[in-house]
């Protein structure tokens, strides 16, 4: 009799815990998919029947006509946003609204990763933003350019010294190492080459950050999502306690060295320390990063309430701007390098610009006369708009809200506090309402003619409204530094190995290719900027190494 008692009770919570939520928004008047019981619609990147990248597109294209549908991440109801003004309604209008992502890690579990910008909410989120915009403002990354500009002219002279015809190379693994580079000077001050010393702390800790190949992590993972309280109560964390030790030592050691020999330098820990002092920053113009730059919103944070700075704090927004450098940007620079690689005519056309302008300045480049390079723009853009970041991103609703119905077939769509939504950036990219033909790479959709007919809010590839993505002008020029140089010393090639179509892995957690992202790297003797019908020749001299790395604060 006992164990009937303990079955029931037993079918009764799962029935109300994992099988009851798969019809919440059926119950609520919205179409949905059909999930599996307990891991709902995630069994398609668990099994490994799509991508994470495919499975976003599949649930964006559900239901077409729609402004929005359900699906499950495991037990979790998730609305997914189609529609762009339903998007800018729920960013930017009423973004009071939904001002938080969502929770996944406890802060006693895991108090360094609760306490940066992206997991922050509320009050302590406004006024943490507040603070780091002034790192970001496009005045503060001019001044941070020649950190960058140095750190790609010593990414390519590593490969110039290769005496190789043809240098076969994996992209994400060389990308995330120029990546890790740019954010450890950057974000802790610290400098770093990866390339000639691969096996350097920070870019060790990168790889294992973003590793989540093991069961371990992956259970780890899947528990914030699946039992949220469980994993609460155990206390689990999102990393390793080491990796979170790592940052916090690196960067309380680096405060102590920078506070003691009154060091200063042009970047984001000098601007959280200034805001410990409640010093203010006056912003200044400068020529924006680019079309896909991101609107920069007013926030109530005042620089005098963070003199309670702590220096964990800091090591928090430190540690996830590496992860977001070292993670989404390789990512970003591996698929703009192979679509340069299989559309040659569109990196020919790219090349001759950088020539031009590296011949109008005296074989240097400029902050200014980077962001001048038109089709540079162009490509950049349309490299985002393709492949985006982040192929999703997530709100939750702080107050309730109530979607009003439109289409004659939408009924009122009450939100409660707690409720999630998602903005598919790879779904509104690759619909064919929003561009034509959007499997193509075309950088003309962002040429002077055509970006005005751009939807607004249909090219989102560092989200939207105020919680957008604090970085887009730093990860801009970033990228557009580094194409510049690389392809100013060589022409990327597919080689053997090279998946033609590309063809992405369902494996991984991260976006890529079956295979990887192998290359080639092609060094140019000399180089043809195409003027109309005449046909300049550039010799080639390689990049001046304006200066090395060393292990210094």
């Amino acid at each position: 009799m006992l164990w009937i008692i303990l079955l029931i009770t037993l079918a009764v919570l799962i029935w109300f815990r994992f099988l009851k939520p798969m019809n919440h928004f059926t119950r609520i008047g919205v179409k949905q998919t059909k999930p599996w019981p307990i891991i709902g619609d995630l069994w398609r990147t668990i099994f490994r029947q799509m991508s994470v990248l495919e499975s976003i597109e599949f649930y964006y294209n559900m239901f077409p006509g729609s402004r929005y549908s359900g699906m499950y991440q495991f037990s979790i109801p998730t609305l997914v946003i189609k529609d762009s003004e339903l998007l800018k309604q729920l960013t930017v209008r009423d973004f009071d609204h939904f001002t938080d992502h969502r929770i996944l890690v406890d802060a006693d579990a895991d108090p360094l990763w609760a306490a940066n910008l992206f997991a922050l909410t509320g009050q302590k989120w406004k006024d943490m933003r507040a603070t780091l915009s002034g790192s970001f403002s496009s005045s503060k990354i001019k001044r941070m350019f020649h950190i960058m500009n140095g750190a790609a002219e010593n990414f390519v002279n590593f490969f110039l010294t290769k005496n190789e015809a043809l240098i076969e190379v994996e992209m994400r693994d060389t990308f995330s190492r120029f990546a890790n580079d740019i954010i450890a000077t950057t974000a802790f001050g610290i400098e770093v080459d990866s390339l000639k010393s691969p096996n350097n702390p920070f870019h060790i800790m990168g790889k294992r950050i973003t590793d989540f190949s093991s069961l371990i992590k992956r259970l780890r993972f899947f528990a914030f999502l699946i039992v949220p309280k469980v994993a609460k109560l155990l206390k689990i964390s999102l990393f390793d306690k080491d990796i979170s030790s790592f940052f916090y030592k690196t960067i309380k050691e680096t405060i102590q060295v920078r506070e003691e020999k009154g060091i200063v330098r042009e970047d984001m820990l000098n601007i959280l320390l200034e805001a410990r002092k409640g010093t203010q920053h006056e912003y200044s113009e400068t020529i924006e990063t680019g079309f896909a730059t991101v609107k920069e919103y007013t926030h109530s944070g005042k620089g005098p309430q963070f003199a309670n700075l702590t220096d964990a704090d800091i090591a928090a927004q430190a540690m996830v701007f590496y992860l977001a450098g070292f993670d989404t940007i390789s990512n970003a620079m591996s698929f703009g390098s192979y679509e340069l690689a299989v559309n040659k005519e569109i990196q020919n056309k790219l090349r001759s610009e950088i020539v031009e302008t590296h011949k109008l300045n005296g074989g240097k480049v400029t902050y200014d006369s980077l962001l001048k390079m038109k089709y540079m723009d162009k490509v950049i853009s349309e490299i985002l708009r393709k492949w985006p970041p982040a192929g999703v991103v997530d709100r939750v609703a702080t107050k309730p809200y109530t979607i009003k119905p439109v289409n004659a077939d939408e009924k009122p769509v009450h939100l409660k506090v707690g409720d999630l939504f998602w903005i598919p950036m790879f779904g509104f990219h690759r619909d064919p309402k929003n561009f034509e033909n959007p499997t193509k790479f075309d950088p003309e959709r962002f040429s002077d003619e055509n970006k005005g007919n751009i939807k607004p809010y249909t090219y989102v590839p560092f989200g939207a409204g105020p919680r957008n993505c604090i970085a887009s002008r730093f990860a801009l020029l970033e990228l557009k530094t580094l194409f510049y140089h690389l392809l100013l010393n060589f022409e990327i090639e597919p080689t053997k190995v090279t998946t033609v179509p590309l063809k992405l892995c369902k494996k991984t957690f991260s976006p890529s290719p079956v295979g990887g992202f192998w290359l080639g790297l092609k060094r140019l003797t000399s180089l043809l900027k195409f003027a109309g019908k005449h046909t300049i020749t550039v010799e080639f001299v390689p990049c001046r190494v304006l200066f090395s790395y060393q292990n210094t604060f």
